[in-house]
């Protein structure tokens, strides 16, 4: 009987996606560090001389433009599974189109701060606002450089849905959700945090 146990859970850990696996420990850690930042944000904005500032509306643009981006690159997926070449393609682009304006809007929302005389020098609040968005910016960066890849593939290769394509597909999916959800749980904080 242990015998057959033992195999059962060696057979559900062949089973377990390697690379998949390897992205969500590393998405964890990545939590682990935005978590580090808003608890630190939280802390010293209770240590007093916190600026409260306006957070610029192209951060509420930005914050639809990545949930969009998250809606057509899933759109993108099924259409690969389904064998629709074309409306791939055009949803695959629309995402990269809608993750490159996600980080433009957040690039001119801090130019706007800039304009109100809120900088990386002036307050804590504002070096905690710009650490957090650029870091998190940053990782879409990373999410974008995939997404330019898949671009690459859905172009360049011929159109074959197999099981090594879906997977990586699917790691971009992954990612690219989870910078998503990691954005409105940061804009939530940043918004009603003060």
């Amino acid at each position: 009987m242990e015998t057959v146990t033992n195999k059962l859970k060696d057979t559900r850990i062949m089973n377990i996606n390697p690379q998949l696996f390897s992205l969500w420990v590393g998405m964890a850690s990545i939590v682990m560090l935005f978590g580090a930042f808003t608890s630190a944000y939280i802390v010293k904005q209770g240590a007093g001389n916190w600026l409260d500032f306006p957070i610029p509306r192209l951060f509420y643009i930005s914050t639809g433009l990545i949930v969009l981006s998250s809606v057509s690159l899933h759109i993108a997926r099924n259409m690969f599974h389904d064998g629709k070449e074309r409306l791939y393609k055009i949803f695959l682009l629309l995402t990269l189109l809608l993750g490159l304006s996600f980080v433009g809007c957040q690039y001119f929302g801090w130019q706007e701060m800039k304009s109100y005389g809120v900088d990386l020098k002036v307050n804590v609040a504002g070096s905690f606002f710009y650490l957090i968005t650029f870091a998190h910016a940053a990782h879409v960066v990373g999410g974008i450089a995939a997404l330019i890849a898949t671009s690459i593939n859905a172009f360049t290769l011929k159109f074959n849905p197999t099981e090594s394509r879906k997977n990586r597909l699917e790691m971009v999916l992954h990612y690219w959700h989870f910078v998503d959800l990691l954005w409105i749980y940061l804009f939530i904080f940043l918004v009603y945090v003060k």
